[in-house]
């Protein structure tokens, strides 16, 4: 995979190894992606594209071998006791930035699989039980498009059969315990189909912070995991982070002013589009995960093709709930309940997220 950084830089990957330049910090300073711990590391030598290990390159330099430096060892947003899946170098890159590609982590058949499991749900083939389906907001009042066509996103998948092999995958979890602990809780799962733009730009998705949609904490032990189910690039509306901004406070979310409106439920951080970001190019079974206070988003699909991804945010089961009324949450919890209560379903914030949600790994796993 590889990512572009918007204004101040870039950053290139190639064989599960990536190499950041630019503002952030110097050419040198190198981290491993989805492979063992290394005995050594690349340092940038010139700006030629190049092939490692058989892989197709995509990161626009090439590198020499060096010494690694000494990393750092007393980390925030991993934890010592779960994360042998992971490099000194990759927990590093995790607590600057707050977000971590593994390349090649969720198999191409498993994949093919989730992808007929959503045409399935949306043409009603089988039963989607309490799964939600979101139709885009420019298309929701059109008539004889097919379903894919119509319908931006499933979610709360918890429990299906199929889907849910992706938020129970070992693969998956090993790396997920890293951020939350052994005992990890599925606590948010989406199917993403973003469709070929309209010409409204409705398919964007404002930037925000995920933790205001969670009335629960700590932060810290909540992560998003976030696997292309395609090639994902610009021009299909990858993926668009803020390094380094899981560091701040949850920020008042709203919904943007655009001109053709935006889907429900799309809340924005107004100003946060003046920052620089990152844009994460990602190959189909590469994942993201990431911390719920990332600045992130996505672009618009100016391709005529539907750009698919499969997410789902895990969090610690010992979570504590938390009364959102008076917060920057009343808003998203106010409507969140009266959506449920127009599907007849009369919960308050807090039960419907218990509701939607499933611990898969741990002591409460089989209860």
């Amino acid at each position: 995979m590889s990512t572009t950084f918007q204004s101040q830089g870039q950053f290139g990957y190639s064989a599960g190894f990536g190499i950041q330049h630019g503002s952030m910090m110097s050419p040198i300073e190198t981290f491993s992606f989805g492979s063992p711990e290394p005995s050594f590391c690349y340092q940038l030598v010139s700006n030629e594209k190049v092939s490692l290990g058989g892989i197709p390159g995509t990161a626009p330099v090439v590198y020499n071998t060096v010494k690694p430096k000494k990393q750092k060892t007393n980390f925030k947003y991993t934890l010592d006791a779960t994360s042998d899946k992971l490099t000194q170098r990759q927990r590093q890159f995790y607590e600057e930035n707050g977000f971590l590609v593994i390349p090649n982590l969720v198999s191409d058949s498993l994949i093919d699989e989730f992808k007929q499991r959503f045409l399935d749900i949306v043409d009603g083939k089988v039963d989607s039980g309490s799964i939600l389906k979101m139709k885009d907001l420019s298309l929701k009042d059109k008539r004889g498009l097919p379903n894919e066509r119509i319908y931006n996103k499933i979610q709360d998948f918890v429990w299906d059969e199929v889907l849910a092999k992706y938020i129970c995958s070992p693969d998956v979890l090993d790396y997920v315990q890293c951020f939350t602990g052994p005992d990890i809780r599925a606590v948010h799962s989406m199917l993403i189909n973003k469709p070929p733009d309209a010409g409204t730009r409705t398919s964007r998705h404002p930037l925000h912070q995920d933790l205001h949609y969670f009335p629960f904490r700590p932060a810290d032990r909540i992560v998003a995991a976030w696997t292309a189910m395609e090639h994902i690039d610009d021009s299909n509306g990858c993926l668009v982070v803020q390094p380094g901004t899981h560091k701040g406070e949850l920020e008042q979310h709203d919904y943007p002013d655009w001109e053709n409106g935006v889907n429900k439920m799309y809340h924005g951080i107004r100003g946060a589009d003046s920052n620089s970001r990152v844009h994460l190019h990602m190959e189909k079974g590469d994942t993201v995960f990431f911390h719920p206070l990332l600045i992130h988003g996505s672009g618009t699909n100016v391709s005529p093709n539907f750009r698919k991804a499969i997410s789902c945010h895990y969090s610690t089961s010992n979570i504590n709930y938390i009364d959102v009324n008076g917060t920057s949450q009343e808003n998203i919890a106010k409507e969140v309940e009266e959506i449920a209560k127009r599907r007849g379903v009369s919960m308050d914030f807090v039960d419907l997220w218990k509701f939607r949600s499933r611990d898969v790994r741990g002591a409460k796993a089989h209860l």
